[in-house]
């Protein structure tokens, strides 16, 4: 049988999310000072191991989780969780750029300000203050053609009538 820490780590990594003391206890099957003595070692376990990973109590309980200074690998490898109100922000952005934010805020509503600034953060969207006016201009970035797969975006192309 493995050691009670060893069952901690699994049962962290298995839940991918934030675990109470008594939650741990529960689903190691041992009592809440058990488990907090063995939490203890698979902290300091990880703590003096070159490791990506790392043991941590959160607000929420403990947590197994990637290191913060692996967020950059993070950012460019897993995919963006985003919602349906950004996607489809997104491909308006995409499909009209450079399109103004207060033409994109007519079009999709006030709720396109977050998914703005959330795609901003994400590296998908970059804006430029226009020179006239006080909105800005949105267009998409080269990381959002990396993540979506998509070489460019042209306009379909109208075939020439035969008249």
């Amino acid at each position: 049988m493995p050691r009670l820490a060893t069952q901690i780590e699994a049962i962290l990594y298995l839940k991918g999310k934030p675990l109470s003391l008594a939650e741990i206890a529960e689903c190691a099957g041992c009592d809440r000072e058990a488990a907090e003595d063995a939490l203890l070692e698979l902290m300091a376990d990880y703590a003096h191991r070159d490791s990506a990973l790392e043991v941590v109590e959160t607000p929420a309980g403990y947590s197994l989780q990637l290191r913060a200074a692996f967020g950059n690998i993070m950012q460019n490898l897993v995919p963006a969780e985003l919602g349906v109100g950004a996607l489809r922000t997104l491909a308006a952005i995409a499909l009209k750029q450079p399109i103004a934010q207060t033409e994109l805020i007519e079009l999709r509503g006030s709720g396109a300000y977050q998914h703005v600034q959330e795609l901003i953060e994400l590296g998908f969207v970059q804006r430029r203050r226009q020179s006239e006016g006080r909105s800005y201009w949105l267009q998409v970035t080269t990381k959002f053609h990396q993540h979506f797969e998509v070489d460019r975006l042209v306009p379909p192309m109208h075939a020439p009538s035969k008249s």
